[in-house]
């Protein structure tokens, strides 16, 4: 079942590029595939070696090639794969995202609307269509696509989910609402709509909110996402000890997930609770080393602390990492005036 990635959306609708240029069609040379260390790859290559006419296995391998970003190489293997069997919706679907993510979102697009005309009515490719065609912020044409979905499958719960996102994305809140509603009484596992119908509620000031993000935790309790959402409408609604609560679930659930321990940091620094803050801070720089706002905020805390020498380690710290970092290079040289003065 088709299922929308969270944030993905917006990641990719403000970061895409519309680069065209040409890719080279010949197959891998030996020499690139030997690149790849993946033995699967390997294999794969043998079995072509012994069967070169066989699609599926260029489909295989751009499969791997595509995993271990070996674009080029992808590229080239789905297009030896279509040469002997144009008409094949996945190898169409995979070529599509390996360009999307080779920047090239026009070839992109171009070989969804392919995938389109030979398989009018096949839902998977219509929604994957629909999908791009919002990524590009094609809002109208997407509309239309998903329109082809409904006209076919009326009660396709992906249908009203990307009817949603179009309209979120054009700031139809009315209607965003209504189609993410309309998605999650046609499958209620579709958490991603929850969230953005809590979020939606949320923007518009009302408490409603909750009750979506309670209900996407009924279904999957453990959903990071979802706890992600509903610590951020307390922090919002400045409830500090509930999101913070929130966030302390979230630990449990995924001790390694950075972005709690880092945000639990900056509420307690807004609580003043700066020994907790440092205890954040210190547990993010911890399971993530490079982690350059941790070392700058367990920095301040230690700062705040009157903690001054392993305040200057960590903003040196912050410095390394990033050494335009104005932040950190502010509260090292604060530090350091401070520590001369002390040594005076």
């Amino acid at each position: 079942m088709y299922k929308y990635k969270p944030f993905f959306f917006l990641l990719v609708i403000t970061s895409v590029s519309l680069l065209s240029g040409c890719q080279n069609q010949e197959e891998p040379q030996q020499a690139s595939l030997n690149t790849y260390k993946d033995p699967a790859i390997s294999k794969i290559s043998q079995q072509i070696t012994q069967n070169p006419d066989q699609s599926d296995l260029y489909y295989s391998r751009a499969e791997l090639f595509y995993a271990n970003e070996g674009y080029d190489e992808a590229i080239q293997d789905l297009n030896k794969a279509l040469s002997m069997d144009s008409t094949n919706a996945a190898y169409l679907h995979l070529l599509a995202d390996v360009y999307l993510d080779y920047f090239q979102s026009r070839k992109a697009l171009q070989t969804m609307k392919k995938a389109a005309e030979l398989h009018p009515q096949n839902i998977p490719t219509l929604l994957k269509l629909s999908e791009f065609q919002l990524i590009l912020q094609q809002h109208q044409e997407s509309l239309k696509t998903v329109d082809r979905v409904l006209q076919l499958s009326p009660q396709n719960a992906e249908g009203y989910f990307m009817l949603g996102m179009n309209f979120k994305e054009m700031a139809d809140t009315a209607r965003a609402i209504n189609s993410f509603q309309q998605c999650v009484e046609l499958d209620p596992e579709v958490i991603e709509a929850w969230i953005f119908l809590g979020q939606l509620q949320a923007g518009l000031g009302n408490e409603l909110a909750i009750r979506y993000f309670n209900s996407a935790l009924s279904i999957d309790p453990g959903n990071i996402e979802v706890l992600h959402a509903k610590a951020d409408y307390y922090s919002d609604r400045e409830e500090l000890s509930k999101a913070v609560a929130v966030y302390r679930d979230m630990v449990k659930i995924d001790p390694q997930y950075e972005q709690s321990y880092f945000n639990m940091g900056l509420l307690y620094l807004d609580q003043d609770s700066i020994q907790k803050a440092y205890e954040q801070f210190n547990l993010l720089v911890g399971i993530s080393p490079l982690h350059i706002r941790g070392y700058y905020y367990r920095g301040l805390s230690s700062e705040f602390l009157g903690m001054l020498e392993a305040a200057r380690q960590d903003y040196e710290q912050a410095v390394r990492l990033s050494p335009d970092y104005q932040n950190a290079l502010d509260g090292l040289e604060r530090v350091r005036q401070e520590l001369k003065q002390q040594q005076q």
